[in-house]
């Protein structure tokens, strides 16, 4: 008997009906002799509707009113689907983020998970429900109050409790039918990746592929917990992602592929430090007060001093999100750090090769550019780690860089593989 964790996005639970096929989904595997154990998301658009509905009464709300009313989302569909497996003849217990045992540190809107003790999750499963635990919420291990885990926070509760269970593997189902070269969204012939490294598979989360974010995917690494992507929709077999993939791909008689994938990112801004005085230090000093607000810095590049000012231009970027206010405290610091003007940039897009046979592959780099040359699309900023190239380019040249990319590593498919059964593209 094996012990499942079972994570159902918000497209999966969009409207009743969605509810009763998921009910039914997970009774077929109780009654396939497996133990589940399923965490589910807001239902449809719920969270977006409440934030826009926070928004109406204040553009400020407090971070602890603000968790209390989005976790309610979760708390709806929890209950509604224990229900429809009542009537399906099994018992089901809903419990919130804090009764299922996720222990989170006290920031809110985007809390880690410090421990998760599901002594009543286990309980429940020894006394044969199945338990339905709200995900993208815990409780603040040290002020008690509720709190959210951020975007995409569900697939970590999911991964997390897994691994805290010993869970056999993690099954995330979403609105495709698993991992696919791009997002069949803008390349309909992207092709489904039927096994993918945790290596590759965090790359392609920081990239911009949507179906998994970094933090699920790191946190199912360090507990060698395999994560199988699939679609709710259908029966089809999705995608596995585990550390051995690579092996298991040789040992089946297939060569490892030199890109795997295709990701971009159309979420980033760039800001560029001009004139910045080329001394020991300053650099640090720039990015010490971008890291004192909490903000993420991606790709970094600094241009060479220029000899007869001895200033340099470094430019950087970081989620569109927190661009103005990255601007506003850099511009505090004008005077002490010396530089002559800052540039900001919105209108960009990152686009990325991933793969892990590139290790072994040279020329890469080559034809990626030489794909985008011919395309006509220019790249600003270039970044690089063992199994990722990623490069800026202007917002409106995403679509053909991503489409030329693709084609050019022989990532097109021969037939349309991928269908997108529903949901905005989480």
């Amino acid at each position: 008997m094996a012990l499942v964790v079972q994570k159902y996005g918000g497209s999966s639970v969009a409207d009743a009906e969605g509810i009763k096929r998921v009910a039914k989904r997970i009774v077929a595997t109780r009654q396939a002799g497996n133990q589940v154990v399923v965490v589910v998301s807001a239902m449809g658009d719920t969270t977006d509707e409440l934030l826009d509905l926070a928004n109406q009464v204040t553009p400020a709300p407090p971070g602890r009113e603000l968790d209390m009313l989005l976790t309610s989302g979760e708390r709806i569909s929890m209950a509604l689907l224990a229900m429809a497996i009542a009537t399906l003849g099994m018992e089901a217990r809903s419990f919130t983020g804090s009764q299922a045992g996720v222990i989170t540190d006290e920031v809110h809107g985007f809390a880690r998970i410090i421990d998760v003790t599901p002594g009543r999750i286990s309980s429940a499963i020894k006394d044969g429900a199945i338990p339905i635990v709200a995900g993208f919420q815990g409780v603040s291990q040290t002020t008690k109050d509720i709190t959210t885990l951020g975007r995409g926070g569900s697939d970590t509760t999911a991964v997390a409790l897994a691994a805290a269970l010993s869970a056999d593997v993690c099954e995330i189902y979403t609105d495709v039918d698993g991992v696919f070269t791009e997002d069949p969204r803008l390349v309909a012939g992207a092709r489904r990746i039927p096994r993918i490294s945790y290596e590759e598979m965090l790359e392609m989360a920081a990239c911009g592929a949507k179906v998994l974010i970094p933090r699920c995917v790191e946190y199912a690494r360090r507990y060698g917990l395999p994560i199988h992507v699939r679609s709710s929709f259908s029966d089809k077999t999705g995608t596995w992602v585990s550390e051995n993939a690579e092996n298991e791909s040789e040992e089946a008689g297939m060569e490892q592929a030199i890109i795997s994938a295709v990701a971009h990112d159309r979420s980033e801004a760039k800001i560029t430090v001009v004139g910045v005085p080329d001394r020991v230090g300053t650099a640090a000093r720039i990015f010490g007060i971008i890291a004192e607000a909490d903000i993420n810095i991606d790709m970094i590049v600094q241009n060479v001093s220029a000899i007869a000012t001895g200033r340099t231009d470094i430019s950087f970027t970081l989620p569109g999100a927190d661009g103005q206010r990255a601007l506003e405290m850099l511009r505090s610091a004008q005077e002490t750090l010396g530089f002559q003007e800052l540039l900001y940039d919105d209108r960009i897009g990152k686009v990325s090769v991933i793969g892990a046979g590139m290790r072994s592959h040279p020329g890469v780099s080559a034809k990626f550019f030489a794909a985008l040359a011919e395309a006509g699309v220019n790249i600003q900023m270039i970044t690089t780690s063992e199994i990722r190239i990623s490069v800026v380019v202007d917002q409106s040249d995403v679509d053909v860089a991503v489409h030329t990319t693709h084609k050019s590593f022989g990532l097109d498919a021969d037939e349309i593989e991928a269908v997108v059964y529903g949901g905005t593209g989480r």
